[in-house]
């Protein structure tokens, strides 16, 4: 199985997580590769310069926008994926995460024997920006009080409506990628309020990332 990191030289939890993935390396050795993606903007020889003095003994690419959209945007670092042995991503960890967790998850994603049972999950927005047209829930958007069908109908508004703060998303992806938007967080509430009361949008646009996202699934 693979743990993707994504880390910077100049990022402080970053360097202290360092020694832990070096002995999450070690303990699995075999059977966990770890690759860490450096968002570092200096030249490549410094990132070297830096891994070596750490005794980073594991592969280090640098990152690029297209890594970067590719898992769903990385707003916080370190950020830290789990892809099982199926290659499919079941865990997304953001900030510094006890080592004591991440090998009860990697010892029963390798079906070795844990004492406690460890949650995975299907994707349905929670990693790649692409699958948040499955979410039926959205960080900071209240469905309260909506009807089932109402509630359809703001989710696919919130999917195919842009958010305006510049993030070229739908409103349903810059809730997944940016919590803390208020952009976003507002237009939402927009939306739900609207749906309530059977208010229909002035007009509607499709979004041209949504159009992307659908193209790429098809």
């Amino acid at each position: 199985m693979v743990l993707v990191n994504f880390w910077a030289t100049w990022c402080p939890p970053c360097r202290e997580e360092i020694p832990e993935l070096l002995e999450l390396q070690k303990e699995f050795n075999g059977r966990l590769q770890i690759i860490g993606i450096s968002e570092d903007d200096g030249p490549t020889a410094k990132v070297l310069k830096f891994a070596q003095q750490k005794g980073m003994n594991y592969p280090i690419l640098m990152s690029t926008p297209e890594i970067i959209e590719s898992y769903g945007g990385v707003p916080a670092l370190p950020t830290s994926f789990l892809i099982d042995t199926q290659g499919r991503v079941v865990q997304k960890h953001s900030g510094l995460y006890p080592i004591q967790a991440y090998i009860l998850e990697i010892r029963a994603l390798l079906g070795m024997p844990v004492e406690a049972r460890v949650e995975t999950f299907a994707d349905t927005g929670q990693i790649f920006l692409k699958n948040a047209a499955n979410a039926t829930e959205l960080p900071g958007v209240s469905f309260a009080g909506l009807t089932p069908d109402q509630k359809k109908q703001a989710l696919h508004r919130l999917n195919a409506e842009s958010c305006t703060c510049g993030c070229n998303l739908t409103l349903s992806q810059c809730r997944v990628n940016d919590t803390e938007c208020s952009v976003s967080g507002d237009l939402a509430a927009k939306v739900v309020k609207e749906v309530a009361h059977g208010i229909k949008p002035a007009r509607s646009v499709p979004s041209k990332t949504a159009s992307i996202s659908q193209k790429v699934s098809e």
